[in-house]
């Protein structure tokens, strides 16, 4: 008898049952088989995988370059809304070509007579880094203190004053806008719907109001089987929407810039005749200890200090405020890459691979390639304001305006700083770009320092005035000036002091600001004259009542301007006399007093009110206006932004 164990080893022996005339397989081709399968499945899997990622890196045959990869690691998200799938997370910043320009076609709502007219109107959104070296396409006017606050503004009519339109249009539309006729109906006036109407309504109507392909329900605390039929069974969830999210999709809270995050750029130094490593690079605005490292980590790699006539040195850098820190150095002989030295988590300068090509560094030697300059070389913030604007489109009209609204903000005559920037959206004429006569003003975005000053345009609806408004609806203009000689000097201040000619100490009730005699002297504020004449010691003086109880006096005046008397209106920055020493004076200046409710106070220290704010119905048009223009530039909205003032 067989045992189990023998009973298989048995069957093992007897050849295969076939059927149908087939014939037993052969064992070497089900090995081939089972070879050639493999093989197909291997090579499907890695023909699938490139091509993944080929698509996820765009075509690009590298990973992220660290020193961008570096930069964001520790930064704040970027203002950007969102970004689309195959889109790169890491725009490189580039420094030789700061600033951006785009030509969008906006529709826009103007007022002609009783129509409102909407059309299609081009306007011009640049974004400008001031410390790059921008060359004005004609020359600009000299800096002139007294010219920034007197220059007379171009009156927008009432007319010409268009504002967004809420909707896009296709071409020129007019829509008149008139009271419905009430008195004059001649149709009579239906009752109220009683509540089973409305119900028969809803049931009869919902079933048609749609959305795209989404069915609308009604409103969602009501019960839908109120108005259902009878013999209808309605699950509370009909008439629901769902919305169906695509996969591998990452939403991030969108954080506020601030002026420590840090940012990556990248400058571009063109070589323009043989020298050292160290020489190109203080050229060019670095400090000497900053310059000899990169020049004797590079010189090993390079095979020499020396760099020739037509190559281009790139410097990458990450910048937090004020602090500048070098990540990247690469050089080029014309397009080709000869060496990169990069920082490594020690932050030492180590070997590294070619960062991806610039267009920048092939265009580094063209006439209108704009280097950022960094140290001494960096001009005036006066000059850098004009030199990017007329660069980029505006007009020196409207540049002269920006100036101004500035002016009290901004110390023109200090140094730019590298971070310097200056965002600007106005109306031009074409596709060109360039601002004309016509073209207005309608946002500016400036940051000098850690100040950033936003402000929009706006025509009130109640007086038609038009003017420039923070975020928050209040005016950009300030309502008294603190100096009224603009290129004074400040010889004496408010309080106690002896008096030079009387010889002992008594109240100094205002502040002197000494200039040569016949220096123009303008109003502080918007006002009436209440007196323009001799007054005792105080010589030839001026006073003005301002809103609000504030009133103004200009004394020892060498004379009082033309026009300026009792019941004349004047205008902030009106040359309304001149420096002189009438009176009880011992030489050439203006003492200027600052009289509040009948008390004389410090105008150097006193807290002065903004200018007009705007209030109810003007201030709701107001946000409307300054939500369509940040929906337009994709600038994000943070609840608890509030403009530097």
């Amino acid at each position: 008898m067989l045992t189990d164990r023998n009973m298989v080893r048995s069957l093992g022996s007897e050849p295969p049952i076939m059927a149908d005339g087939h014939r037993a397989p052969d064992r070497r081709e089900i090995s081939l088989r089972w070879l050639s399968g493999t093989f197909l499945t291997g090579i499907t899997s890695s023909v699938l995988m490139g091509v993944a990622l080929f698509a996820a890196l765009d075509g690009r045959q590298q990973l992220a370059i660290p020193a961008e990869a570096y930069a964001t690691a520790s930064a704040e998200p970027k203002d950007v809304e969102k970004t689309t799938r195959g889109g790169r997370l890491v725009a490189p910043i580039i420094a030789a070509k700061p600033a951006d320009r785009s030509i969008m076609e906006v529709s826009t709502v103007l007022r002609e007579g009783d129509k409102d007219v909407v059309r299609r109107q081009p306007f011009s959104h640049v974004k400008m880094m001031l410390a790059a070296n921008n060359a004005a396409p004609e020359d600009y006017p000299a800096f002139d203190p007294l010219k920034i606050f007197s220059a007379d503004e171009r009156s927008a009519a009432a007319n010409r004053a268009a504002t967004i339109y809420g909707s896009e249009v296709e071409s020129e539309v007019s829509l008149k806008t008139t009271d419905f006729p009430v008195a004059s109906a001649s149709v009579p006036f239906a009752g109220n719907m009683t509540l089973e109407e409305v119900e028969e309504n809803v049931r009869s109507n919902g079933s048609v109001l749609t959305d795209g392909d989404t069915q609308l329900a009604a409103l969602s605390y009501v019960d839908p089987r109120r108005f259902a039929d009878d013999d209808e069974n309605i699950g509370l969830g009909s008439g629901l929407a769902a919305r169906v999210l695509e996969q591998n999709m990452s939403v991030s809270v969108l954080q506020p810039l601030t002026p420590q995050t840090p940012e990556y750029a990248d400058d571009i130094i063109p070589v323009r005749r043989s020298q050292t490593i160290a020489a190109a690079m203080k050229g060019a605005g670095y400090p000497s200890a900053e310059a000899e490292d990169s020049s004797r980590v590079l010189a090993p790699q390079l095979g020499t200090e020396e760099v020739e006539e037509g190559d281009v040195i790139r410097v990458g850098m990450i910048q937090r405020g004020e602090e500048v820190r070098i990540v990247r150095i690469s050089i080029y002989r014309g397009t080709k890459h000869l060496v990169t030295m990069a920082i490594n988590d020690s932050g030492r300068l180590v070997p590294g691979e070619a960062p991806a090509m610039l267009d920048a560094v092939a265009s580094a030697f063209d006439g209108n390639s704009n280097q950022v300059v960094t140290g001494r070389d960096l001009p005036r913030v006066y000059d850098g304001i004009y030199r990017a604007a007329l660069s980029y489109g505006m007009s020196k009209e409207m540049t002269a305006l920006v100036i101004k609204l500035l002016a009290s903000n901004v110390d023109f005559q200090a140094q730019l700083k590298p971070t310097d920037t200056l965002e600007a959206f106005f109306s031009v004429e074409d596709e060109s770009g360039q601002a004309t006569e016509e073209s207005e003003l309608l946002y500016v975005r400036a940051r000098f320092g850690d100040t950033i000053t936003t402000f929009y345009r706006f025509q009130d609806p109640s007086d038609n005035s038009v003017d420039y408004f923070d975020e928050n609806g209040k005016s950009i203009r300030q309502f008294l000036l603190r100096n009224p000689v603009p290129n004074g000097r400040l010889t004496s201040g408010f309080g106690m002091r002896r008096h030079p000619i009387l010889g002992y100490s008594r109240m100094h009730t205002g502040t002197d600001w000494a200039a040569p005699r016949g220096t123009p002297i303008i109003a502080s504020g918007n006002g009436v004259v209440i007196s323009a004449g001799w007054e005792s010691g105080y010589g030839n003086q001026t006073l003005i009542r301002h809103a609000n109880g504030y009133v103004t006096s200009y004394n020892h005046q060498s004379a009082i301007a033309k026009g300026v008397r009792e019941g004349a209106r004047i205008t902030q920055g009106q040359v309304i006399g001149f420096v002189g020493s009438t009176g009880s004076s011992t030489g050439s200046h203006l003492h200027y007093e600052l009289i509040i409710n009948g008390t004389k106070v410090d105008a150097m220290k006193v807290r002065l009110p903004g200018g007009k704010s705007l209030e109810g119905p003007a201030l709701a048009s107001f946000m409307a206006e300054r939500d369509r223009i940040d929906a337009l530039l994709g600038n994000p909205r943070q609840p608890n932004e509030v403009a530097s003032r």
